[in-house]
């Protein structure tokens, strides 16, 4: 789907739900903490917003139901990654035109980073002998001369030069001069770098904001890459331990939103900080960087959002996610704020895709909301899906993570989801001095004392 048909029929649904709403631009910009130009511009598919947090506001002040708002996070996802393909063709221009500086540089670059091939490109056949040009001191060529002695020496010292850099390839590779791979042996180099950034590429999220994270048993080294939404997030994709073995196997990639709200209302988080030293709560799209800044831990549960798309036309079947628990401790002695504010309301209907994870459960399972599908389900390039889990805990302090098991054809393999390389953290907060928020006050109070007009 090109660019302008996924941003247009993004627009068209905002509009839809804008004009049902009886509500104006001004009105709705006022609501959404946005300029009535901006929201002028989402509607009239001038631009994609960056984040779905707006859009997601937007639809719930219109009145979305929950169809709507799955379908609506659907034309955001391939408007947003039609608008990352837009700029590649772009980007690919310096490149080309500074081709020749780089091949001078070719074998300097590829010792520094490990990503050259262990043996030498092949030379050219090159024009036929009587025409081999003869190199002079400076390195300038001038005309070959009609002598085939002089013919036969260009050639043959080509020959040579050949020879000279394979055997310095070979020596490198037999003298252990190369990384170590994930299991602590050395290999040659760009062997083990080019199993690396093949993985990295297949897993790479199509929206500029995703955040891919790395398999903690692939031994690869992370990628980092740009918060989505995330991603807050979101976040990326994740590295894949394809079945194979072979990194280009995996043919779908899965932004991971760690700080999703289900409603403000619902959701909290524990910090060791007094109440007078943590600022007021932040709007959802702030969430990571707040979190980040006062070291919050998802307090009782924790909203997990996947958006997971093939990366083609085929079709991928998503088989199941499976929970994995990395520890679990006494839940945290840390005081619990609440991030919506007293008087206001909230809530929502359940989203289809929804999905349940009791964190304190001896093992834990990934469990359909009631009336729900369960796995498997299908997606592609075109044909995204949208997984909501929802994690709860109260009698732990849970560091966990998800693998989405997958399969393509004779394909399939597994990927770790988790917060950017490091496991979820969701902690339980059971008699826990929990805090409030007054809309328009200006600092944290106990819980049930603030005033209600």
């Amino acid at each position: 789907m090109s660019e302008g048909t996924a941003a247009a029929e993004f627009a068209a649904r905002l509009r839809e739900l804008k004009e049902r709403s009886g509500l104006s631009y001004g009105v709705l910009a006022k609501r959404l903490h946005m300029s009535t130009s901006t929201l002028h511009r989402y509607c009239n598919g001038d631009a994609v917003p960056a984040e779905y947090a707006p859009v997601e506001r937007l639809a719930r002040l219109c009145k979305a139901g929950p169809g709507e708002l799955v379908e609506l996070h659907r034309r955001w996802v391939l408007a947003d990654a039609a608008r990352g393909r837009k700029g590649t063709p772009a980007e690919a221009v310096e490149p080309a035109a500074t081709a020749p500086a780089a091949e001078t540089e070719t074998g300097a670059a590829a010792t520094e980073t490990g990503a050259a091939e262990t043996e030498p490109a092949a030379p050219d056949d090159g024009p036929p002998q009587d025409e081999v040009p003869e190199v002079t001191d400076s390195g300038a060529p001038r005309p070959a001369p009609r002598s085939r002695r002089r013919t036969r020496t260009a050639v043959l010292a080509g020959i040579a030069v050949a020879a000279v850099l394979g055997g310095v390839t070979l020596g490198l590779s037999l003298s252990g001069g190369g990384e170590t791979d994930g299991d602590g042996r050395k290999g040659p180099v760009g062997a083990a770098n080019a199993g690396d950034g093949a993985g990295e590429d297949v897993t790479a999220s199509p929206s500029p904001s995703a955040s891919p994270s790395t398999s903690p048993s692939a031994g690869k080294k992370e990628k980092g890459a740009p918060s989505t939404s995330a991603s807050p997030s979101a976040a990326p994709p994740e590295a894949a331990k394809g079945g194979g073995g072979q990194a280009d196997a995996v043919p779908l990639t899965v932004r991971t939103a760690p700080y999703t709200w289900e409603d403000p209302c619902s959701q909290r988080y524990l910090i060791d900080r007094a109440p007078g030293e943590v600022p007021p709560p932040p709007l959802e799209q702030d969430v990571p960087a707040w979190t980040s800044a006062v070291g919050a831990v998802s307090s009782g549960g924790q909203y997990v959002q996947l958006t997971v798309q093939g990366t083609g036309a085929e079709t991928v079947v998503v088989e199941g996610l499976t929970v994995r628990v990395a520890g679990k401790r006494s839940p945290l002695a840390w005081n619990d704020f609440a991030m919506g504010y007293p008087g206001v309301g909230c809530g929502g209907n359940v989203p289809t895709r929804s999905f349940t994870v009791a964190l304190d459960a001896a093992r834990p399972v990934v469990t359909p909301e009631s009336g729900h599908r369960d796995f498997p389900f299908k997606v592609s390039e075109s044909d995204p899906e949208i997984y909501y889990i929802k994690a709860d805990a109260s009698a732990y302090d849970v560091s966990w993570s998800l693998e989405l098991k997958w399969s393509s054809g004779s394909r399939s393999g597994t990927l770790t989801l988790d917060d950017k390389g490091r496991p979820f953290r969701t902690s339980g907060n059971n008699g826990r001095p929990a805090y409030e928020f007054p809309l328009g006050g200006e600092k944290w109070v106990p819980e049930g004392t603030t005033k209600l007009e």
